[in-house]
């Protein structure tokens, strides 16, 4: 059947991970390829395109097979004009991708931010599209969140909504009026918790982790993970802050704007789920007024970083009804 497919890309700092999904909703197809943003953004768009046309191949369909090309982007996206009003990651600053990235093939271009991507496929496919007043956050190497009111996502008057990780945070985890240094990001991130934990390994800290404590040693999810289960006291401190920023910051967020669900993801929340969840649950206590604290429904996302491929259906579905 023409047009029975589409294809989703999650577009990181890191990689770019690209998708096919058939008429059933299934992943049939994956091809990632490493981000090289230090060449440019144009290189980047040849990057994709590339990654695009290699799923096709290995999966022997034709542009006439697939019906979008839906791309989520860690940074302030225009779905309208297909421009990227911001990407720090990705060194891009108002750039029209989706044009550019039409030069390549004729399959239409979808493009949105990579949570709200992602807060979408988890409305579809874990909520049934019976999401009302939520918010989704993703914890991994930055944080970002997608909201939703009555049902429908809320991009914001300029597309910035769900800028999460630009708030301002003390070193508790409470709103502040200090340094722009002292984000949420930069205070619960995984960046954020490996620069504090190497941070005091170079100081002589004892730990499990020592072997990380070169700056070139990458500390991932998993790692961190393992060290949390096996009881390390430096990696138990730091996530356990981390954890606490995270409740405190989603408490107040629920006060001002009186949810009803809040889903969390990002590969730091899928590696420590058991250990984090009870943490920020206690911290989010501590923060929300009681009225419209009492009734919010807080879980994990099922779909981990696959909620973004999903929520490329949905995108294709929004921009073709």
């Amino acid at each position: 059947m023409a047009g029975s497919y589409i294809i989703s890309v999650d577009l990181g700092g890191t990689k770019i991970l690209s998708a096919l999904i058939n008429s059933k909703n299934e992943i049939i197809g994956r091809v990632k390829i490493p981000t090289d943003i230090e060449k440019g953004k144009e290189y980047l768009v040849e990057t994709i395109a590339q990654s695009v046309k290699q799923v096709m191949a290995e999966n022997e369909v034709s542009e006439r097979d697939i019906k979008s090309v839906c791309m989520g982007v860690p940074g302030t996206v225009n779905p309208f004009t297909g421009v990227i009003g911001r990407a720090p990651n990705l060194g891009i600053i108002n750039f029209n991708i989706k044009e550019s990235l039409s030069n390549f093939f004729s399959i239409p271009v979808l493009i949105e931010n990579d949570v709200n991507l992602a807060g979408l496929g988890i409305k579809k496919f874990e909520f049934n599209n019976e999401l009302n007043n939520a918010l989704v956050v993703f914890i991994g190497t930055g944080i970002g969140s997608a909201l939703f009111f009555d049902g429908k996502l809320y991009r914001g008057s300029t597309f910035f909504a769900g800028e999460i990780g630009h708030m301002l945070v003390d070193a508790k985890g409470t709103f502040s009026t200090k340094s722009k240094k002292s984000t949420f990001e930069l205070s619960a991130s995984r960046t954020a918790i490996v620069r504090e934990i190497k941070k005091e390994l170079r100081k002589g800290k004892k730990s499990l982790l020592n072997e990380y404590k070169s700056p070139k040693k990458a500390l991932k999810s998993k790692g961190l993970a393992l060290a949390v289960k096996k009881g390390d006291p430096l990696a138990t401190k730091h996530v356990s802050k981390a954890a606490a920023t995270i409740g405190t910051v989603i408490g107040s967020i629920t006060t001002l704007l009186n949810l009803d669900t809040i889903i969390l993801g990002g590969g730091v929340i899928e590696a420590m789920h058991e250990f984090m969840m009870p943490r920020i649950k206690t911290a989010y206590k501590e923060a929300v007024l009681p009225e419209p604290g009492k009734n919010v429904k807080i879980v994990s996302t099922q779909l981990g970083d696959d909620a973004a491929l999903y929520g490329g259906i949905a995108l294709s579905e929004e921009f073709s009804s």
